[in-house]
């Protein structure tokens, strides 16, 4: 929503703070634990998914994903999010247990200094069981069970945000890219780099589990370091200017954990342009390409200068 304190009037994926009314114990501020991914910090994902889009991440006794009538989530929604019902009690009231085993984990981003709040932000991806057919990485749970039902995110009736959708990789950042759209850095790097495997070009959910099997492939890799992408903690910050837009370095994993041995990622940075608006022309390149445009561009405006 426009009146929000962090990333106003942006698109973002659903998220939030954790509670410790909600998810229990949460480390301290001055813990390195603080900034690995934990049970505390899937539940909290979990929850704000479905505080935010009404999207429940969570299998019944027999390993399908949960159904709950939609008054009855649209209730548990609204006191979920007035924190005057928790989370887990009422999934587990109702037969199930929140997914978090199926989160994958796909980078934490630290907010560099100099910002008004900062936060650290641990980002997954959830497949969602295929119509027709099952993922694998719900293998076995979901063999004889009925089909998945078709998700349609909904708004939380503007507390936090005022619409829901879904679209593809893809298309959020060539929005993002013409500035149609609000996209941070961090949610646009994400998304840029699923769209490689995840085009959604196709309905056919056999073509659909092949390009989520290249997807999982990329995740438990690593990038242009060999830090898997599920360790990486990247914490921008600026190189520069390269052609009127700023330059984000994403190697470092932020100022908290200088003097351990998380790194973020070395092959690529993301040019940004930032306006009162928010931030605008987004864009990632290659790191070594954009370094060495900045050396020419430096050189050049030295030349005229003499």
């Amino acid at each position: 929503v426009k009146t929000s304190s962090s990333f106003a009037s942006a698109h973002v994926f659903p998220g939030g703070n954790l509670d410790a009314k909600q998810e229990g114990p949460i480390p301290s501020a001055e813990s390195t634990q603080r900034h690995v991914d934990s049970e505390v910090y899937r539940i909290g994902a979990i929850r704000e998914c479905f505080e935010e889009s009404g999207i429940l991440l969570a299998r019944d006794s027999q390993g399908n994903m949960l159904t709950i009538d939609d008054a009855e989530k649209e209730e548990a929604r609204a006191k979920i999010h007035a924190n005057t019902l928790k989370f887990t009690d009422w999934v587990s009231s109702r037969g199930g247990v929140v997914d978090t085993a199926s989160l994958i984990p796909f980078t934490r981003w630290v907010t560099p200094i100099g910002v008004p709040r900062r936060f650290t932000t641990q980002m997954y991806v959830y497949f969602w069981p295929l119509i027709n057919g099952s993922s694998s990485s719900s293998k076995g749970l979901l063999e004889g069970k009925s089909e998945a039902e078709v998700l349609v995110p909904t708004s939380d009736g503007g507390k936090e945000h005022t619409e829901a959708i879904f679209r593809s990789c893809k298309e959020w950042t060539e929005m993002g890219s013409k500035g149609d759209v609000i996209l941070f850095p961090p949610q646009y790097y994400l998304m840029w780099q699923l769209s490689k495997f995840l085009t959604n070009a196709t309905t056919d959910s056999a073509e659909v589990e092949k390009q989520r099997e290249e997807a999982r492939k990329f995740l438990a890799g690593g990038g242009a370091n060999g830090v898997p992408w599920a360790d990486k903690c990247i914490s921008p910050q600026t190189l520069g200017l390269w052609n009127g837009r700023a330059v984000l370095d994403l190697s470092k994993p932020g100022p908290e954990l200088k003097d351990t041995d998380r790194k973020g990622e070395t092959g690529e940075v993301v040019l940004v342009k930032f306006s009162k608006s928010g931030p605008r022309e987004v864009e990632v390149r290659r790191r070594k390409e954009v370094l060495e445009g900045m050396r020419v561009e430096a050189k050049a405006k030295e030349g005229a200068k003499l």
